[in-house]
């Protein structure tokens, strides 16, 4: 996950507080969707967007010893932690992070089309030309190589009981994306975009990121929901759909909604992988 294009693109920023959110938001998805991904062994992996670099160090893990893996990352705070994180984990040989943008790819020209995968997480829903995105990951891939795309569809998120007035901050923060000529729907279009961009679409499936109180993740996943909406104030206020007391009174209610016994929070993150054509 990533700070993508344009700083002004990503609303929640990069300062310590939202480093500290995603990198807690890995610790909670990155099992998961490690286990959807597979890397064959020894794969060359393009990671764009790759933020603070904890999934880009697993994926290569993953893929054991001879594999190797290249972040491309354009926010320089991000940057600098994934390198310190690599350097103190011992993993500095196992990826490298260079600085880019994922609307142009800083690929030398040998590297175009080899590597074994391309994967991209939580950056289309913030570029304003996703298939400009994908093409490029068809194009940094060999033939027969995969491109793998995991994102959201806000639409989808669920609280049961309601709390009265979160769906309407949702709704809000949704909006923040729209204003910005971002797309908090590109989950459910993931396969068309790989099709547009000329790869061949295999699989897509979901992965689910909610819970209820007796989960061991449940206190972690609300937590997340509180900090990318608290981090949002300012945009979602931005959009006139809500006044400023409404949000903070919805923002409240999200706690003690929490303890409530029958909570439930239903989210899943989108997820759709497909092939480049042979020559």
């Amino acid at each position: 996950m990533t700070v993508p294009n344009d700083s002004g693109s990503y609303i929640h920023g990069a300062g310590p507080r939202e480093q500290a959110r995603l990198s807690r938001l890995n610790d909670l998805i990155n099992p998961p969707l490690l286990l959807e991904l597979r890397p064959d062994p020894g794969a060359r992996i393009l990671d764009v967007g790759s933020g603070l670099g904890q999934f880009t160090r697993a994926m290569a893990r993953a893929a054991g010893p001879a594999a190797r893996a290249l972040g491309i990352e354009r926010d320089e705070r991000q940057l600098a932690q994934a390198r310190l994180w690599a350097a103190e984990a011992g993993e500095s040989a196992l990826a490298e992070f260079r600085r880019g943008d994922a609307l142009d790819l800083p690929l030398r020209t040998e590297e175009w089309g080899g590597f074994d995968l391309a994967h991209a997480r939580f950056v289309l829903e913030h570029v304003p030309d996703a298939v400009r995105v994908v093409r490029q990951m068809v194009r940094a891939v060999r033939p027969g190589g995969r491109i793998v795309l995991a994102d959201d569809d806000h639409d989808v998120l669920r609280l049961w009981p309601e709390p009265p007035g979160v769906a309407a901050l949702w709704r809000a923060y949704c909006q923040t994306y729209v204003r910005l000529g971002n797309d908090p729907a590109i989950g459910r279009k993931l396969v068309a975009l790989l099709a547009d961009a000329g790869a061949s679409p295999t699989r897509n499936t979901t992965v689910f990121f909610g819970g209820c109180p007796g989960g061991s993740a449940f206190a972690a996943v609300v937590a997340n929901l509180i900090a990318i909406l608290g981090g949002a104030r300012e945009a979602i206020l931005g959009t006139g759909l809500i006044d400023a007391p409404t949000a903070d009174a919805a923002l409240a209610e999200l706690g003690p909604w929490a303890q409530r016994p029958d909570a439930a929070l239903w989210y899943v993150i989108c997820w759709a992988e497909g092939i480049k054509p042979a020559l």
